[in-house]
C-alpha cells in the first residue's frame, strides 16, 4: 500500500509502498478515508521539532475499521473511527485522574522511534504520532481511536481528531471560558478557527480574531468572531484594549511564536487568562511581566491537544457538526490526493488554506 514518507528535513515527502506488521491483541487495522495537513506535521518537516526518520507522519485522520485484535471490544470491522495522537492506557495516574493527554504509559504511547509497525522493503519505518496517517492504511492501538456515527462525513470527522479538538478544547476544557466572556484568538489557521468556534459554543460575548491575512479573518467571522484585527495594521494589543475598555478575559495564542505569546498576555484584562497552544521550538523562552502576574493576577495556561478526553469529546463534536453548530464545511479549503501532499504543504506554509485534506477512495 502507498504512504507518504518523510525522509529528510526540508525535502519533499516520498510516495512509497509500505507494509504493516501483524496485528496485536489490542490493535486495530484501519483503512484511511481522510487525513488533514496540520501545522504539527509541518513542524517536523521543516525541522522545528526533531523526529526519527524515515517516518510516516499524519495524525488528523478518520477511516473505516478493517480488522480488530483479539482483545478489542469497543469497535468492529466496518465501524467509522477518528484517530487521535493522545493515545492513552486508561490505567496510569494521569488517565485515572481524567488527564488522558498526559498518559505516561510508554507501552501504549510509544516514544518517537519505538513503534515497530511499519516496514519498507523489509526496513523499519517510524510511525509518526503513533498513527502514521499519511498512508492508505494504519495499524494502531485501540486507544488511539474512537468510533463515531456512521452519518458523519469522514473528511470533516478527520479535522475533529486534532485541530478542532485542540481549538475547542482549549476554550472549553483548558481555560473553561464561562458565558459572557471576552475572548481574543491570535492566529486563524485550523486551530485558531476552532478556538473561535469553541468560544462561540461556550457563549462568549465578544470574540476578537487576530491574523495577518484578511482571507483568514473573513473565515473567522464565518466561524463566529464578532470582531477582527489585521496584525499588520498597527498595535494589536492596544486595539484589543481599546475595543474592550481594558483587555479581554481570555486570550488564546495559536501560532507558537514568542512575540504573539507575549502579546496575548499583554492584551489581558486584570485577572485574565492566556492559553498557549501553538507548538513552540524547545529552546524558545517567553517573557512576561512579574508585576502583572502578582498585582493584576493574570494567569498563564499551557494546552496540549485541548486537554481532551477524546473518547467522549470527538463524538460530541460530531454531534455538534451534524446539528449545524460546528461549521466544518468552510474549514476544508482543498481536497487533494496523496500524491499531491507536497503541494498541500506548500499551500499550508504560504497561508493559502485553512485546511487541505488528503482523501482516499474507500
Amino acid at each position: 500500500m502507498k504512504a507518504a514518507i518523510f525522509e529528510e528535513v526540508g525535502k519533499p515527502l516520498v510516495i512509497s509502498d509500505i507494509t504493516l506488521g501483524d496485528m496485536g491483541p489490542h490493535e486495530v487495522r484501519v483503512r484511511t478515508a481522510a487525513v488533514g495537513l496540520c501545522h504539527s506535521d509541518l513542524h517536523y518537516i521543516d525541522g522545528t521539532v526533531a523526529q526519527p526518520m524515515p517516518v510516516v507522519l499524519g495524525h488528523e485522520v478518520a477511516g473505516v475499521v478493517e480488522a480488530v485484535g483479539a482483545h478489542v471490544t469497543r469497535m468492529k470491522p466496518g465501524d467509522h473511527v477518528v484517530g487521535c495522537l493522545s493515545v492513552f492506557c486508561g490505567t496510569c495516574e494521569h488517565c485515572i485522574g481524567g488527564n488522558l493527554v498526559n498518559c505516561s504509559n510508554q507501552s501504549v504511547r510509544y516514544l518517537p522511534g519505538q513503534a515497530q509497525r511499519i516496514t519498507r522493503e523489509g526496513v523499519h519505518v517510524n510511525q509518526g504520532f503513533n498513527l502514521g496517517a499519511f498512508a492508505e492504511e494504519m495499524l494502531v492501538h485501540e486507544n488511539a481511536l474512537v468510533k463515531v456515527r456512521d452519518d458523519m462525513p469522514l473528511d470533516r470527522a478527520a479535522l475533529i481528531g486534532c485541530g478542532v479538538l485542540t481549538g475547542t478544547g482549549s476554550v472549553i476544557r483548558t481555560a473553561k471560558v464561562p458565558p459572557g466572556s471576552t475572548v481574543a484568538v491570535i492566529g486563524c489557521g485550523g486551530v485558531g478557527l476552532s478556538a473561535v468556534m469553541g468560544a462561540r459554543l461556550a457563549g462568549a460575548l465578544r470574540i476578537i480574531a487576530i491574523d495577518i491575512l484578511d482571507s483568514k479573518l473573513e473565515l473567522a467571522r464565518e466561524f463566529g468572531a464578532t470582531d477582527v484585527i489585521n496584525g499588520r495594521d498597527g498595535d494589536s494589543v492596544q486595539k484589543v484594549i481599546e475595543m474592550t475598555r481594558g483587555g479581554v478575559n481570555y486570550a488564546f495564542e495559536c501560532i507558537g511564536a514568542k512575540r504573539t505569546a507575549e502579546q496575548a498576555f499583554e492584551m489581558l484584562a486584570t485577572g485574565g487568562t492566556v492559553t498557549l497552544m501553538g507548538v513552540m521550538p524547545p529552546e524558545m523562552m517567553i517573557e512576561f511581566s512579574g508585576r502583572d502576574l502578582f498585582y493584576r493576577q493574570k494567569k498563564i495556561l499551557g494546552c496540549f491537544m485541548g486537554s481532551n478526553q477524546f473518547p467522549t469529546d470527538i463524538p460530541r463534536l460530531c454531534d455538534f457538526y451534524m446539528d449545524g453548530r460546528l461549521p466544518l464545511d468552510q474549514m476544508i479549503s482543498k481536497r487533494i490526493r496523496l500524491d499531491q501532499i507536497n503541494e498541500g504543504f506548500e499551500d499550508l506554509k504560504a497561508g493559502n488554506v485553512a485546511r487541505s485534506v488528503v482523501t482516499f477512495d474507500i
